[in-house]
């Protein structure tokens, strides 16, 4: 399995939005990213300077979002959703989207769920409940 650094993940974003801008081909995992850097124009800024975004500090006190750790989850999302892992998701993000009729927000509402999974996880030192976010964004779905 493939850990990508936080500086790795963070070139890697980068990476994207300057292909992306240039009109550049993109590998397929810059192709699944993409459509979310496009749909965060208040990140380009950050994304456009990889050597200042190699640099910054994003602490929870400070009150900014970590546009990478953000667009991070996008992209997970995508994958559990292109896989349907855990089992269910798919069907759950989708359901949520035509709830709120839009993707992006379900993916929003989804990566709450998602934070809330790895909170308990890192709190209880116990792996992440798979099974506990799915319900968690259904329930979202169905509110």
């Amino acid at each position: 399995m493939y850990t990508p650094s936080q500086l790795d993940v963070r070139r890697f974003f980068c990476a994207t939005y300057r292909s992306w801008q240039a009109g550049e081909a993109l590998d397929p995992m810059q192709k699944l990213a993409q459509p979310w850097v496009a749909a965060h124009p208040e990140y380009f800024a950050e994304l456009t300077d990889e050597a200042s975004a190699l640099a910054l500090d994003y602490r929870v006190e400070d009150g900014r979002t970590n546009p990478f750790l953000h667009l991070s989850m996008h992209l997970s999302i995508s994958e559990q959703m292109s896989i349907d892992q855990p089992s269910g998701i798919r069907q759950a993000v989708e359901l949520l989207a035509a709830r709120l009729g839009s993707m992006h927000e379900a993916h929003h509402q989804a990566m709450e769920a998602l934070g809330e999974m790895i909170w308990a996880s890192q709190r209880s030192g116990l792996p992440p409940d798979g099974l506990a976010y799915l319900e968690a964004v259904r329930q979202r779905a169905t509110r």
